[in-house]
């Protein structure tokens, strides 16, 4: 089974999205999330990390706040930022990074 460490370890873009259940904004962008798959198909991987589920994990990266995305390639954080965001400016984040 992949461990979040293989995914984000990889020389593939991954987003990650640290969420909660409870948390409308981290609600808002999965729709967000799922344009955004539509459009960069499979450019770009996205996993949900959910967590309370995760607490080591969150931990780990000190998740403060959710949603948090991050962008990550061979194990490196690229981008990062806490509180929900537009497809557009998403987008336009993750764009220089495709490749």
């Amino acid at each position: 089974m992949e461990t979040f460490n293989d995914i984000i370890s990889g020389d593939k873009l991954v987003l990650v999205d640290f969420f909660a259940t409870w948390c409308q904004p981290c609600n808002i962008m999965h729709p967000v999330l799922e344009q955004v798959k539509k459009v960069l198909t499979d450019k770009v991987r996205i996993i949900k990390i959910d967590i309370d589920k995760n607490r080591q994990t969150a931990e780990q990266y000190r998740i403060q706040s959710v949603p948090t995305l991050m962008l990550v390639r061979n194990g490196q954080i690229l981008w990062r930022q806490s509180g929900a965001i537009s497809k557009a400016d998403l987008l336009n984040v993750i764009g220089p990074f495709v490749q």
